[in-house]
């Protein structure tokens, strides 16, 4: 299980494999949406951008074992992590700074 089904479960897994080529900036002009808004099919999705940076994290062979979560507050993605965490805390901001509709990358202690 990597980062997007034990975020947001098997289904959003499915909608990823459905449409591994997305186009975030086609599709947000085509529908009309915030970037940020765009899901994984490309349709609308409240948590679009943090569903796709999960993604990209597992994409990157990023540990989805230690304590680390995605979240979005508009087009910034929000690293929440434990402190087994903090050996992939870099790699992941740069995996994060790299999907389309981000513009900012936060990282917040689990306190």
């Amino acid at each position: 299980m990597g980062f997007l089904s034990k975020l947001f479960g098997k289904k959003e897994e499915e909608k990823a494999a459905a449409a591994p080529n997305l186009s975030v900036k086609t599709k947000a002009k085509e529908n009309s949406i915030p970037p940020e808004k765009v899901g994984l099919d490309g349709n609308f999705d409240e948590s679009g951008l943090a569903k796709r940076v999960a993604k990209a994290l597992d994409d990157a062979n990023i540990s989805d074992t230690v304590g680390l979560w995605v979240a979005q507050r508009g087009s910034t993605v929000i690293l929440k992590y434990n402190e087994d965490a903090k050996d992939v805390l870099n790699q992941a901001k740069q995996v994060a700074n790299g999907v389309e509709g981000a513009t900012a990358v936060e990282t917040v202690p689990n306190a």
